[in-house]
């Protein structure tokens, strides 16, 4: 993509209304646009990003054995009641009426469709367990929308629903989902901490949040520092093994994490050593539960069990931010100028900068590398516009990408162009080539 060609509004004044840094720099950068309160359209950066997300959580719900569909955004409202929400939902629900008058919500939550589909194919155990799962936008009335698209009435969200025999198969649904959501997290560079939590409406007993922890967070944390230094990694981890994904689930679970309403002063200060005890802010970026017959008992979601009795299923909902995500990204990884995205989940791989728009021998060379980076398999952003070299590096801070190559007519006469990380600032003066292979490389692990 170049510059000159591509649709990307940054802004050099930071928007009145924007409260935290997140909203400031998407705003900024061109990324989305408020079309009336907690309501943005997303620009083509933003979308890009939007995206990008997207496919990890696809990627790493697959790899765990979930089955992505995709259910309407308009439920009617009879489903909701029986399952007896309708009434109890409270004002965040969008409700409306079609042209019959047949009562209609735009879904803050799909429990209910999940629940519906099921009973209408599944009868019987053998066709169990079974998870599935959508990425679909979301409506919840806010009475302040604020902070951007962290607290925003629209909002795409993965959500999934487990269907299972046993509270013990659905309760290794639950650790499936964690370890994948574990490994979602690391993906994009975050440290998401499961906390435990509080169900609301949804429901249920067991429940976890997982928490980023940052400044301007919603939530107030507690817990135990040596959390912070638990990692996944790159381990493998069979998913069918129930003894090694409730391991995990033990691993990340076991020390003392909380947020502010389920925290216990009195079990913080007997569990955790003084020296270890934190007090923090943190955004909420995904929560898992477990609910049990909740909703299949009302609504006749029942199957067959081997003695040929019919059985309510046991499920839980699971679910991750998408839009939020972002917003939560960029609260992680910013600096004065701007943002700075981790490799795992960037728009772009490497950002081109044409020190003079118009040299044949820099504009030749950018074009070169572009072909370079292109053919193994990466993103390059060519800013080609004819502008000061101060203003193209302002935007390329800004936006965010990892990696930025330099090309002047300096450099050139000495056979370099200039690799810069966005994170550490540090330069390195390479030929073309070399600076193309390494960038192949610093990416050959995403």
């Amino acid at each position: 993509m170049r510059l000159s060609r591509y649709f990307l509004p940054v802004l050099k004044e930071t928007p009145a209304e924007a409260q935290i840094v997140s909203h400031r720099l998407m705003l900024r950068a061109g990324m989305i646009k408020q079309m009336s309160a907690g309501i943005y359209a997303w620009l083509p950066l933003g979308f890009k990003m939007l995206r990008k997300i997207e496919n990890i959580v696809h990627e790493e719900q697959i790899r765990a054995g979930h089955i992505p569909v995709l259910m309407p955004t308009l439920q009617s409202a009879e489903l909701w009641r029986e399952s007896g929400r309708y009434d109890g939902y409270g004002e965040e629900m969008l409700r409306m009426q079609d042209r019959h008058g047949r009562d209609m919500l735009f879904s803050p939550t799909a429990e209910e469709m999940f629940t519906d589909t099921f009973r209408s194919y599944v009868k019987s155990y053998k066709d169990l367990p079974l998870t599935i799962y959508q990425i679909q936008w979301k409506f919840r009335d806010e009475i302040r929308p604020r902070f951007g698209v962290m607290r925003g009435r629209e909002f795409l969200m993965k959500d999934g629903y487990n269907f299972d025999l046993t509270k013990e198969d659905a309760l290794h649904a639950y650790n499936r989902h964690l370890v994948s959501y574990l490994r979602t997290y690391e993906r994009m560079g975050l440290q998401a901490i499961p906390m435990r939590a509080e169900s609301g409406p949804i429901g249920g007993d067991n429940t976890h949040e997982f928490l980023v922890l940052a400044e301007t967070g919603e939530s107030g944390v507690f817990y135990d520092s040596e959390i912070t230094d638990l990692k996944f990694g790159d381990r493998e981890v069979d998913y069918d093994n129930v003894e090694q994904c409730q391991g995990v689930l033990e691993e990340f679970t076991s020390r003392y994490a909380r947020t502010d309403d389920t925290h216990d002063q009195a079990a913080f200060e007997a569990q955790v050593p003084e020296e270890r005890r934190r007090e923090a802010r943190g955004i909420e970026v995904g929560q898992i539960f477990y609910f049990g017959t909740k909703y299949s008992e009302p609504m006749g979601a029942t199957v067959t069990d081997a003695e040929g009795n019919k059985v309510p299923v046991h499920m839980g909902s699971h679910g991750i931010g998408v839009s939020r995500l972002l917003g939560a990204l960029i609260e992680a990884n910013h600096d004065e100028n701007g943002i700075i995205w981790p490799e795992g989940v960037t728009p772009f791989h490497v950002g081109i900068v044409n020190l003079k728009q118009g040299d044949a021998a820099a504009d030749g060379a950018c074009e070169d590398l572009y072909k370079a980076l292109t053919a193994k398999g990466l993103e390059p952003l060519y800013d080609d516009r004819n502008e000061r070299a101060g203003g193209k590096f302002a935007t390329m801070d800004l936006i965010g990408l990892p990696w930025r190559i330099t090309v002047g007519p300096r450099g050139l006469k000495n056979g370099v162009v200039e690799l810069t990380s966005r994170r550490t600032g540090e330069s390195e003066e390479l030929t073309p080539e070399l600076a193309v292979a390494r960038v192949a490389e610093i990416y050959a692990g995403h």
